[in-house]
Order: C-alpha cells, then sequence, then structure tokens
C-alpha cells in the first residue's frame, strides 16, 4: 500500500461498512461489543472513496481503540487499521489449515510464558503439518523440506530457514539427558519464521486469488 487511499482496494473485510463484530478488543479479548464515540470522514476529491477515522469504545471494559478504515471503490469490502492492537493472540488467520494454525497457536502462548523449549517443539510440528499440507513426501522433515524445494513450492531461502527450524526444533523434539534448554532468542526466531513460511504459503496465494476474482468481475 503506497497510500492511505489504497486502503480496501486489494484486500480487505467483505462488505462496504465497518465489521464491527470482528474487531477485538486490545484489553479484554471482546469482540464487536463497541459504541461509536467519535468519527468524521476525508472524502477523496473527484472520488467516491473515502477514510473514515473511528473511536470506539469497549462496552465490556470501556476501554478504547482508534479504526482507520475505507470501503473499496467498487463497493464491495473495506480495509481497516486499528490502534492499539491486541498483544494476546488468540487465533489464527481464517484461510490457514486448521491443524497447522492449532499448533502455531501452541508456539505463540510458549513464546507468552516464554516456554522456550515447547515453542520449538510447536513450531517444528507446524511447519511439518504446512509441508504435509502442500503434500510432501519423504521419510523423514529432512527429505519432507527437500521435496518441495525441488517441485518449486519452496524457493531456496525458505528451504534454508525451514533446515536450521527442523535442527532446533530437532532437539525438543527428540532431547538427551544432558540437553541444554533452548535458547529464548532461538526460540522466538523460529516461530517468527513460522509466520513468513504461512504468509507465503497461505496469504500470499489468498490475496492474488482474490486480485484475480475483482479483475475477472470488472
Amino acid at each position: 500500500m503506497d497510500s492511505w487511499w489504497d486502503l480496501g482496494e486489494w484486500v480487505g473485510h467483505d462488505g462496504e461498512s465497518l465489521a464491527l463484530y470482528d474487531i477485538e478488543c486490545a484489553f479484554c479479548g471482546e469482540r464487536g461489543n463497541y459504541s461509536t464515540e467519535f468519527s468524521v470522514e476525508k472524502k477523496k476529491p473527484n472520488s467516491r472513496k473515502s477514510l473514515n477515522f473511528d473511536t470506539l469504545k469497549c462496552g465490556n471494559c470501556a476501554s478504547y481503540i482508534q479504526v482507520v478504515w475505507s470501503a473499496s471503490s467498487s463497493g464491495r469490502m473495506h480495509g481497516r487499521r486499528i490502534q492499539p492492537w491486541p498483544l494476546k493472540i488468540t487465533k489464527y488467520p481464517d484461510h490457514w489449515p486448521e491443524s497447522v494454525g492449532r499448533y502455531w497457536l501452541q508456539a505463540k502462548k510458549s513464546l507468552s510464558t516464554e516456554a522456550w523449549d515447547a515453542a520449538a517443539l510447536m513450531a517444528r510440528s507446524a511447519l511439518q503439518i504446512a509441508l504435509r499440507e502442500e503434500n510432501a513426501k519423504g521419510k523423514n522433515l529432512y527429505s519432507e523440506i527437500d521435496d518441495l524445494a525441488q517441485r518449486g513450492i519452496l524457493p531456496p531461502i525458505m528451504k534454508e530457514w525451514a533446515h536450521e527450524m527442523r535442527e532446533l526444533g530437532n532437539e525438543s523434539a527428540h532431547p538427551t539427558a544432558d540437553q541444554k534448554p533452548t535458547n529464548s532468542r532461538d526460540a522466538q526466531e523460529i516461530v517468527k519464521f513460522l509466520g513468513f513460511l504461512f504468509e507465503y504459503l497461505y496469504t500470499l496465494p489468498k490475496e492474488i486469488q482474490e486480485y484475480r476474482k475483482r479483475r475477472e468481475t470488472k
């Protein structure tokens, strides 16, 4: 997005009105329970496009969030930016496979409680399930990574990082009596890489598909 006027034009949520039901309170986690305390609209000259600036009050904890949002020029969807955003992650994106999202969510929760070994193990599990969702072939995670790389599904840089994740996760998956605990930085990095991988495997294809649908509609 190169301009705020692009908000909602390429990716977003269904409908031309702000989907309050899907907005989570950054403080208490309640969804959709808001009153609009302040709202102002800025129109783009010579266009039906407008930017909306809304201040919402949570009906559960009485905290405030600010939302900048805009409907697309076609009126079929809208995009939004919210601050502050929830620091506690309670769900994974709807377009991710359920099994992948479940393990990723456990990895994120393990980070929040500083359970570094568990975070690395859950991240490794999420990685392997994601590869198998792509029909990876092989007798172990090592060969599954190489299989997808050879088929062009994983680019070289993703292959390299996936093997780094595999090696780190293996230490938690196959512990020894004298094994050192997982380093906090390593655990955070492996979960961070998962985010990049899932962006590549799931989010980017979804956005491309939505773009193609809009072009076909036009």
